[in-house]
């Protein structure tokens, strides 16, 4: 297994909330990427982002981890909710809210509480610059 691959897994694990996007929480380069981050936002959930742009093999290695092949993918304590239109789907019925509390307790709102973190270079998470 590589580095990434395990840098990548680590993220999924220890990260409440996680979801891995083309662009950052700020800037986001995608439709469906913006439309995952906007259900998150929409039901008051913090998150932590991955750019898989900055390098292709982020998309390799993680879609070799979930076996979900498209951008992006929300992960909630270890586990892949899904992507844009799954995680809009489950805002909208309320699925969402009621998913985050079983698996993070009720203190999971965190309105705001975003930042976008790198998994390439060194040891452990990099939160980038005005993330």
């Amino acid at each position: 297994m590589s580095e990434l691959r395990d840098r990548i897994r680590d993220t999924i694990e220890t990260e409440p909330v996680v979801a891995f996007v083309k662009g950052t929480h700020e800037q986001v380069y995608c439709g469906n990427s913006d439309r995952a981050l906007q259900a998150l936002r929409g039901v008051g959930a913090g998150f932590t982002a991955v750019d898989v742009l900055v390098d292709p093999r982020i998309r390799e290695e993680l879609s070799a981890l979930s076996s979900w092949p498209t951008i992006p993918q929300v992960f909630v304590k270890g586990e892949l909710v899904g992507g844009a239109d799954i995680v809009q789907e489950l805002a909208a019925s309320g699925e969402l809210e009621a998913t985050l509390t079983e698996k993070l307790g009720e203190s999971w709102r965190r309105p705001g509480e975003e930042r976008t973190v790198s998994v390439i270079g060194g040891p452990g998470l990099r939160v980038l610059p005005g993330a």
